[in-house]
Formats: structure tokens, C-alpha cells, sequence
């Protein structure tokens, strides 16, 4: 089962009231949602996936505590046109941005370095780019390029010169066996760490699912639609994301440097947000959850 990770501090940091709006960006299994959804008995849920089978099992659990929800299957790139669609400010907006265990557990999926599968890594499963393609159709620079900027990869030439020449023979199907020409060109000290291909096969599923660009435009969406005194949690795993996330969170919390040295700072020039928590799993999280080892919250205000 699923674990939601940074569960109580999320929850706590939303600031939830019996009657507040919320929107969950990343439904996912339902975990986040299901605790948000015990605590606003008159307030209201909007949940985005794209995943339609993360949908039907989260519906099922949403539909035990209450049923103040919708659930919207889009991706969350579409956050601020579907809430004006529907003419709503919320109170609190909620991203949690790991891949769910589901979908890493399910070997058909494509995304896991553990099972056999098809190279897939979709996460909306309609979406035409898939990993296959990356693999075996992008040129080497733009596959080193991927490897470096998505992966943080040190050794992403090696890499991509064996996958370049592995694919001349026949075309590179599966999960194990990329993970494989992986683990073949890394050296040995470099295998024993922790799995060689985590970060290759991070970097190509951030590109499969334009993960950074999506993130970019939603975080600052997500600022924009926000109600007075609502707050943005966004849990992050890698240090792409949370790179991206601090910025934006400090760009819109923070005076213009010019103006910096003045003794009074004119109102409109003032900050509109304020930053709230920086938070990082507790040890006992991390002994429980393996996966929550990488995460991180950070919540910011509208003032």
C-alpha cells in the first residue's frame, strides 16, 4: 500500500478549517486527500490526477470519509483554468510530487528499475511520448543533455554511448534491460552505493512527463489563485524540484533588491506571500517510509 509521505506536517501546515476549499494537485491514492477531506466536513475538496487508474481507487477511499469532492483527471498544469472555470479561490493547494509506490510497483507501468517491463513511464497513460521513444529515438547529445540536467548523472556519456550502440544492434525494450547497459557502464564503487540507474531512469521520466515545465507554470498558478491567508504546501523528492520550488517561494517573499536599503517600503512594493516551513521527514518517517528519505516541505503564505 501507499504511503503517504510528510502526511501530519502537510496536514498540520494547510491550516485547515471545518469549512475550507482545498485543492490536492497530486490525488495520486488518495492519501493526502482522504485525511483533508475527515477535516473539512463543510468545506470541499478538488483533487487533480491524470492517472486514471490512481483515480478509481482513490474515488473508492474519498467516497468512505464523504462526498464534498471532485475529482478532476487532468494534470495539474490545468490548476488555474479549472479552478476559474469553476470560480474558486482555495484556501490551501497541496502538491506532492513523488511518483506514487503504485505506480513503481506496477512492472506493466514501465517506471521501475526492479521489474521487467515495457520502457513506458507515463503517467497520463493517453500521452504519446513514452520512454521507449526517449530511449531509442532522441540523439545522444539531447540524451546526454537529459541525463545530466534531469538525473544529475555523472556519468551519463558512458551511459549514452552503450545505450547509442546497444540500440544499432536492436531497439532497447524493456525496463531491466536499459537498467542493465546502465549498471554495465558506471564503475564498480559507483554501483554499490545505491541502484546505478535511479537517476537515468528519474531523468527520463521527468522528460516523458514534462515533470519541470508542468511544475513551473502550476507553482506559480498555484500562488496566483490563492485566497487571502491560504497556504501552498508542496512536498518535493529530488533536488530539481525543490531547487525550483525555493526559488519561486523566495522571489514572491522577498522585497526587490533595489529597494532593499529604503526605510520604509512603499505598500505596493511590499511582499504578498510570506514563507512558513521548511520541513524534512522525521527519523522515524524515514525507518518506516525508505521512500520519504529524499523529501521535503515547503509551505509558503498569502498575506
Amino acid at each position: 500500500m501507499h504511503q503517504s509521505v510528510l502526511l501530519n506536517e502537510s496536514i498540520e501546515y494547510l491550516n485547515l478549517k471545518e469549512d475550507s476549499v482545498i485543492v490536492d494537485c497530486t490525488l495520486g491514492y488518495g492519501g493526502h486527500s482522504s485525511e483533508i477531506l475527515k477535516r473539512i466536513p463543510k468545506g470541499f475538496l478538488y483533487a487533480f490526477d491524470q492517472d486514471k487508474e490512481a483515480i478509481k481507487h482513490a474515488k473508492e477511499r474519498l467516497e468512505k470519509v464523504g462526498n464534498n469532492f471532485e475529482i478532476i483527471n487532468t494534470n495539474f498544469v490545468n490548476l488555474k483554468e479549472e479552478m476559474n472555470k469553476r470560480g474558486i479561490k482555495p484556501d490551501g493547494i497541496l502538491f506532492d510530487l513523488g511518483v506514487s509506490s503504485p505506480q513503481l510497483d506496477v512492472p506493466e507501468r514501465g517506471f521501475s528499475y526492479h521489474h521487467d517491463a515495457r520502457l513506458d513511464m507515463r503517467m497520463n497513460q493517453d500521452a504519446n511520448l513514452d520512454a521507449y521513444e526517449v530511449v531509442n529515438t532522441y540523439d545522444e547529445k539531447k540524451l546526454i543533455q537529459i541525463l545530466l540536467k534531469y538525473g544529475e548523472e555523472k556519468y551519463a556519456k558512458s551511459i549514452v554511448k552503450a545505450i547509442i550502440k546497444k540500440r544499432e544492434e536492436k531497439p532497447i525494450e524493456t525496463t531491466l534491460e536499459l537498467a542493465e547497459i546502465i549498471k554495465d557502464n558506471v564503475p564498480e564503487k559507483y554501483r554499490q552505493k545505491s541502484h546505478p540507474a535511479r537517476k537515468a531512469f528519474q531523468a527520463i521520466r521527468i522528460e516523458v512527463n514534462h515533470e519541470l515545465d508542468v511544475l513551473e507554470k502550476a507553482l506559480k498558478d498555484a500562488l496566483e489563485i490563492l485566497n487571502q491567508k491560504g497556504r501552498l504546501c508542496v512536498i518535493t523528492f529530488h533536488s530539481l524540484e525543490d531547487k525550483m520550488c525555493k526559488q519561486i517561494f523566495n522571489e514572491v517573499s522577498s522585497v526587490p533588491n533595489e529597494l532593499k536599503k529604503l526605510p520604509i517600503i512603499p505598500d505596493e512594493y511590499k511582499p504578498k506571500y510570506k514563507l512558513i516551513a521548511n520541513v524534512s521527514p522525521k527519523d522515524e518517517e524515514i525507518k518506516e517510509n525508505k521512500r520519504s528519505r529524499s523529501s521535503r516541505l515547503r509551505v509558503i503564505e498569502r498575506s
